[in-house]
């Protein structure tokens, strides 16, 4: 899939196998596209905490 540069930038995050395992349940659990998908949806839900 190629990235819109213009609409999009794309991040480089290292993140704890412990947390990435948390992320792919996730995923799988709410059966979402793709893994980016996930934490964009995860990201979102907490800044709307804030």
């Amino acid at each position: 899939m190629v990235v819109d540069k213009k609409k999009n930038t794309q991040v480089l995050v290292t993140i704890p196998h412990d947390l990435l395992e948390e992320i792919e349940t996730y995923w799988h659990e709410k059966r979402l596209q793709n893994r980016n998908e996930t934490i964009r949806e995860l990201i979102k839900k907490g800044l709307n905490k804030q």
